[in-house]
């Protein structure tokens, strides 16, 4: 998700993910080793710097990414209509609501 959630139109280098995610350059380099070994991204060279590795969602990650942002929207739109429903009974015994509205 780091990966596509990537502001700009030039993939993210493997330190901005390591940012992204608050690990460590190497353990972040490890996350992509794996996440390539499954086939979700790919690993280019910098055009303008060889020196500089960026990070990419091949299509199964890209899928993957899409699915996973499909079902947590689910569930947080199910987690929304809980918070609401209790937010609701505890307006109405007389005490503090519990935020705003979440719809």
């Amino acid at each position: 998700m780091a990966v596509k959630g990537h502001p700009g139109s030039i993939s993210p280098t493997v330190g901005e993910l390591a940012g992204y995610l608050m690990l460590r350059h190497h353990s972040a380099v490890e996350l992509i080793d794996r996440a390539e070994a499954a086939g979700l991204v790919r690993r280019t060279p910098d055009p303008d710097d060889a020196r500089v590795v960026r990070v990419e969602l091949t299509a199964k990650g890209d899928a993957l990414v899409i699915r996973l942002t499909t079902a947590h929207l689910e569930e947080l739109r199910k987690l929304a209509a809980v918070l609401n429903k209790l937010n609701a009974s505890t307006e109405s015994s007389g005490r503090p609501a519990v935020g705003a509205d979440l719809t």
